[in-house]
Parts: structure tokens; sequence; C-alpha cells
């Protein structure tokens, strides 16, 4: 089984790409496969010229039909590109014959014992193609789970097998480096990379059409942390948590100066901003009564879904808020939700009330 390897450029494995009969791309990254499967057509393209593609999903296809079209030959070029996803379940049918032993005919009457019979399932199919391929096709199997059996190792004899894992931080800051400089000729400052990470996690595909805009943003210029940071927003989940930290933690003028900042410089909608306040008070209100009740506070965070930074923080402020007061501001948020809702009142204005509510909580379980 291949080992997993970091992303590469689509120069690093061509001529190894054309050679191969048959090659799976296993693994939860979608844009790593795509990345992947440019390689394979780029090897293609230099080492055969025109070559046809044909591409099948394996909710509905049939592996014969597949297969028929590996074998035969092509009518405009002399080299197919044959692309099959949700290759996992165009085999799922033979997933059990990979764990069982190969079955044989019953004695024939005449007391003679026949060969073994053929596997017509999916898997055993796929196994029979791989073991003699022809040299006119490349059959690409694409899918985010896998499970191996006996067809890995015939697809090893003939392909590759290449896992499309999810990067670590450090393996997706490194991959963006060099993907700034090979597909958008623009160079990424390691602590640039570092902040991009970040701010939008592993996502591949995500972090490459960010570079792609900081690399025009930057011009001939090095992309620094800095253009990083102005350029590129929190996800929903992160803009949520930051906002939600300063309604736990600030006074009023900082609440209505950050909810301003959000709403006006960055140009969240104000339906994120309602969220993030409804989703904090539910979790208040959920930490104050279960606190109060004596809850055990490990089996209460995974009860309210809290993680990270924000667990403590949560339960603390529910160890200082009361039930009632809790009760109220989450009533409050649920008033505001509606109200924008229902098109009533100016978005800015009940948001910048509701965080002041937020304020005065704070304030009121301080004393």
């Amino acid at each position: 089984m291949a080992k997993r390897a970091a992303p590469s450029s689509p120069k690093s494995s061509g001529k190894l790409f054309a050679d191969l009969r048959i090659i799976i791309l296993k693994g939860p990254d979608a844009f790593l496969r795509w990345l992947r499967t440019n390689e394979i057509r780029e090897a293609l393209a230099k080492a055969h010229g025109a070559f046809d593609t044909f591409q099948f999903d394996g909710d509905s296809a049939r592996v014969a039909d597949v297969l028929d079209e590996c074998r035969t030959f092509g009518l405009m070029a002399g080299h197919k590109l044959v692309i099959v996803d949700n290759a996992d379940k165009l085999l799922k049918a033979g997933d059990d014959e990979d764990e069982a032993p190969a079955p044989h005919a019953k004695p024939a009457a005449s007391g003679r014992r026949t060969g073994p019979a053929i596997d017509t399932s999916p898997r055993g199919l796929m196994l029979r193609y791989a073991q003699s391929p022809p040299d006119g096709a490349t059959l690409v199997l694409r899918a985010s789970t896998w499970h191996k059996g006996k067809l890995d190792e015939a697809v090893e004899k003939v392909g590759a097998i290449i896992s499309c894992d999810e990067l670590r931080d450090h393996e997706a800051a490194s991959w963006a480096i060099e993907r700034a400089s090979s597909a958008h000729k623009a160079e990424l400052k390691p602590d640039a990379a570092q902040v991009l990470i970040e701010r939008l996690g592993c996502d591949l595909g995500r972090i490459d059409g960010e570079l792609a805009k900081l690399a025009i943003n930057a011009g001939k210029s090095a992309i620094t942390a800095a253009m990083v940071a102005q350029s590129v927003g929190f996800t929903r989940e992160e803009e949520a948590w930051d906002l939600q930290r300063v309604l736990l933690s600030a006074d009023a003028p900082t609440v209505l100066g950050h909810v301003r900042q959000v709403v006006e410089v960055s140009r969240q909608p104000a339906t994120l901003v309602t969220w993030a306040c409804t989703d904090l008070a539910r979790k208040l209100y959920g930490a104050s009564v279960g606190l109060k009740a004596g809850a055990n506070p490990f089996q209460l965070a995974g009860a309210l879904k809290l993680w990270g930074e924000s667990k403590e923080v949560i339960l603390d402020a529910g160890r200082r808020t009361s039930p009632a007061l809790a009760a109220r501001l989450l009533g409050a948020c649920i008033e505001a939700d509606s109200r924008q809702k229902s098109g009533l009142g100016e978005p800015q204005r009940t948001l910048e009330c509701l965080s002041l509510r937020f304020a005065r909580v704070r304030a009121s379980a301080k004393r």
C-alpha cells in the first residue's frame, strides 16, 4: 500500500502515471483527488498526445459497462482515460468475496470435479480485469473511502494506490507555499502560510481559492501574514466564537464597538451575528441550569457541544449566571431573530440592543 504523501506538483510523477494501467485515488480530500487526476491527464497528454476521457459514477454505473469501455478501442484517439467516482460503491457488492475462499463447483454427475467457479461479483470482475488490463486504457478509481482486499494486491502490480488523506496543519502550510509558487506564481511567506491555515483549516480547495485571490492582490510582492489577516475571513464557526468570546468577557462599550466592527467593517450578515448570539444564549442557559442542578461539568460540556477554548469560558459564565437571567437572555435572542425574519426594525439597531443585554448579564453575574 502506498504510504501517505503530501500532494505534489503536476511535474512530480508524470512519466510514472503514464505507465500505470489502474490507479486508485482513495481518501476524503476531494481537492487532492482532483489534483492527482490532473497530474494523470498531463502525463497521458505527454505520452500519447490526444486521448479520450470517459467518466462514470459508481452510484449508478455497472462494473461491466466500465470494463467494456476500458477494453474497446477508441474511435478518435489511441488511448483512453476512464474515471470512476464513488468507486467503493461500484464494488460494494463484492466486499464479502474478498474475505471468503474462492467457491468451487459441486462434483458433476460423472464424479469428476470441475475447476473453480468464476466470481461474477463486481469486485470479482474488477479483480480479473486488474490481473490483465489492456495497454490502451488508464482506469482511475476515485473514492472517499476504500476497503482493502485482494483487488489492492492486483492493482499494485499494474498500477498504484495513492492516499488522498486530509493533511495535518504543518503539511497543509508546506503545501500552500509550494502551491502558491507552482500554480499561482507567487511567494507565500511561511508565517503567512501559518495564518492561512489558522483561518481556513486544512481544506485544500479553500486554501487554493484564497491563494488565487492573494496572488492577484500581491502582484509582484510576496504574500505576507498581514495581507492574509486582512483578506481572508474567519470560518462561520471562528467568526461566531470570536463574537461570543467578546460578548462573554467585555464591557458594554467594547461589546457594542465589536458588533459594529463585525457588521460595518467585516460586512458579516446580520443573520450570522444573530445566530452567534442565540447559540451562545442557548449554551449559557444550558450550562447555568445544568450546573445549578449538580450535573457533571464534563458530561454537560459534551451535551452542549462545548469544545476547545469555549468549553471552560461558557461553563464559567454558566456558574456565575442564574437560570432565570439566562432564560430571559435566550428569550430576547429568539425575539430578535423573529423580528429580523419578519422584517421588523433595523437589523443593526436590533443587534446593538441585543449585545447590550449580554453586557448587562455579564455585569449582573459579577455582582
